[in-house]
């Protein structure tokens, strides 16, 4: 099954002989070397760029390895780094091996897999650069890959992409279902590629199971040198089963210590957090008041970058169409490219002894991007005028001019409320 990812494709194309090392990142198994040694490498061959002039090296693959054999006979392929406790693959054969076949002046595309595997990885290639008919493109699926701070290993000669899973449009299109079907997939399965190709519903299951416990956990622990890794098991599947709800370390410590009699600290709490976040399996977003124009509180809300491994790490348990479709929504928002925020709104409200009381009405999402600002507020439903006037409070109570959105599970026609909201359906939201 092919998947056109285009949206990531024409990122990487404009920057394309942008003079930087192109580090593709996010999360394992979201399609990261598919992307570029696939769907990148046909779209070079079909804009005339000779296949000789594309370099595909995989450090992980073992007849790629046996190409550098040759170079430097008396020193060894693979050399083992005792403090890392792990091999890795020697850089001058490499080098040798990239000098032999690009010949000449012409224009030569490095195309480099799993290349945390190579030794000096960062000076190697920032060293490819000082050669302006090289053109650099790297992914990894480590830990030191999967790693936010990757691009700063690049010292201002790193250009970061970033991908995520399948959205729904693109799993809908590959799927050739209905709207209807496709997000009762998608919200259960979520979009790893890989789950496409599978059959059944016990083995998607068994996949998404798979992924936690042998490689993001595993991965997060052995990275961060986690000490107590039951207990940040038990974290992971607690931020699984609240997200769209206010959360804070604070909070964990005392159901560690009411529940389990266990003592997890605040401080290891937030560090190991922090460890999720970066290896890209969660998503922050803050709370923000609108008309402060501040960040208030020390409780944030955490949405997993795919529904279906939120799901697998909860066994499938916990049916939530409320919070998925926001956390479903929330991704949407940061693969489009915007920084995502909880609102919050104060207002002054006449209580029933006619006096007034001082109110935080919520806003689901505060979205900005450059000079560019939506405020989104996700409904299930709006079966009736109590719940209708209740999505729209927090939004009427803003009261600059940027877009205000409802987004509702039914299918309806696009209408505009006599406040200015836009009222649309989560359809023509997720395929537009």
């Amino acid at each position: 099954m092919r998947i056109l990812r285009n949206k990531y494709l024409n990122e990487i194309i404009e920057r394309k002989n942008n003079g930087l090392v192109k580090v593709i990142t996010g999360l394992r198994r979201s399609g990261k070397s598919y992307l570029v040694f696939n769907i990148y490498k046909q779209y070079l061959l079909d804009n005339e760029v000779n296949e000789k002039q594309i370099i595909c090296f995989a450090f992980d693959n073992k007849e790629d390895l046996l190409k550098l054999d040759k170079y430097y006979p008396k020193q060894k392929t693979l050399m083992y780094d005792s403090r890392k406790k792990n091999y890795t693959v020697n850089a001058n054969k490499f080098i040798q091996y990239v000098k032999d076949n690009t010949p000449g002046d012409c224009q030569y595309y490095l195309l480099l897999d799993e290349i945390q595997l190579l030794d000096n990885f960062v000076l190697t290639l920032n060293g490819f650069l000082t050669h302006k008919n090289f053109d650099v493109y790297v992914t990894g699926s480590n830990s030191k890959m999967l790693s936010k701070d990757i691009i700063t290993e690049f010292r201002g000669r790193g250009d970061q992409i970033s991908i995520y899973p399948l959205s729904f449009k693109e799993y809908m299109e590959a799927t050739e279902l209905s709207f209807d079907e496709a997000y009762l997939e998608y919200q259960y399965f979520g979009g790893m590629p890989y789950v496409l190709s599978l059959s059944s519903e016990e083995r998607k299951q068994a996949y998404l199971k798979n992924l936690f416990t042998e490689i993001y956990i595993k991965d997060i622990v052995e990275r961060n040198n986690i000490q107590n890794q039951e207990s940040f098991e038990i974290l992971f599947k607690i931020l699984s089963s609240n997200i769209g709800s206010y959360t804070n370390p604070t909070n964990i410590e005392k159901t560690f210590k009411s529940t389990m009699n266990t003592y997890y600290g605040h401080d290891t709490i937030k560090k190991h957090i922090d460890f999720i976040k970066d290896a890209f399996i969660l998503g922050e977003a803050n709370r923000y008041d609108i008309k402060g124009k501040k960040y208030i509180g020390a409780n944030s809300k955490y949405y997993f970058t795919d529904i279906g491994l939120r799901n697998a790490l909860i066994n499938f348990r916990q049916d939530e169409p409320t919070h998925i479709m926001e956390n479903i929504i929330y991704n949407e928002l940061i693969a489009r490219g915007y920084n995502v925020d909880v609102g919050v709104v104060e207002i002054n409200e006449k209580n029933k002894n006619g006096k007034y009381d001082k109110k935080q009405l919520e806003t689901d999402f505060v979205c900005n991007k450059i000079n560019e600002r939506i405020y989104i507020q996700s409904a299930y439903s709006m079966e009736d005028m109590e719940k209708y006037y209740q999505e729209r409070k927090s939004l009427i109570n803003i009261k600059d001019n940027f877009r205000k959105i409802i987004i509702v599970k039914d299918t309806i026609k696009k209408y505009m409320t006599e406040d200015g909201i836009e009222v649309i359906s989560l359809k023509d939201f997720l395929l537009n």
